[in-house]
């Protein structure tokens, strides 16, 4: 990729002087996240989806969690300090956090929401998240990813 081919979430990362590595695939919305994974060559378990959710206080909350978990709204819910939480409907994922779906980061959203991280995630060496766009993802250590973002990390998925 070259200078000009930079999503908003390495111009992040390069400003805050964070070292990454951009990968990038066909674009294909339809991939799910252990696809992702597969054409990445690595686990599942290194490669973390982004969720974005909306507690009863109206208050929403990011979870960045491995692709090949689901998100316990209980769990969501209970760190999260609501009574519940729900899935933001995808038509609203783009105006309150700049990403489309299949390319939503916790990098570089619009507004800094509550973002949580599994905590599977420190202890790999190196994460992946979604660069911002479909068909890029940038691989970081996970202690940059929760320092920049200021997730807390929780048990969070099933």
């Amino acid at each position: 990729m070259g200078k000009t081919d930079k999503t908003n979430v390495m111009r992040v990362l390069d400003a805050k002087k964070v070292r990454y590595e951009s990968h990038s695939y066909e674009a294909d919305p339809s991939l799910t996240g252990e696809q992702i994974a597969e054409i990445l060559g690595e686990d599942a378990e290194k490669v973390f989806k982004t969720l974005v959710t909306r507690g009863k206080s109206g208050q929403y909350y990011v979870f960045v969690l491995p692709v090949e978990s689901e998100l316990d709204l209980k769990k969501a819910a209970f760190t999260s300090g609501e009574k519940s939480v729900a899935m933001i409907k995808q038509k609203d994922l783009l105006p309150l956090t700049g990403y489309v779906h299949g390319g939503c980061s916790p990098i570089g959203m619009k507004k800094q929401f509550r973002t949580f991280i599994h905590s599977t995630a420190p202890a790999f060496d190196r994460v992946f998240v979604s660069a911002g766009k479909v068909g890029h993802q940038v691989e970081l250590s996970p202690e940059d990813l929760i320092r920049i973002v200021g997730c807390e990390v929780a048990d969070i998925i099933n």
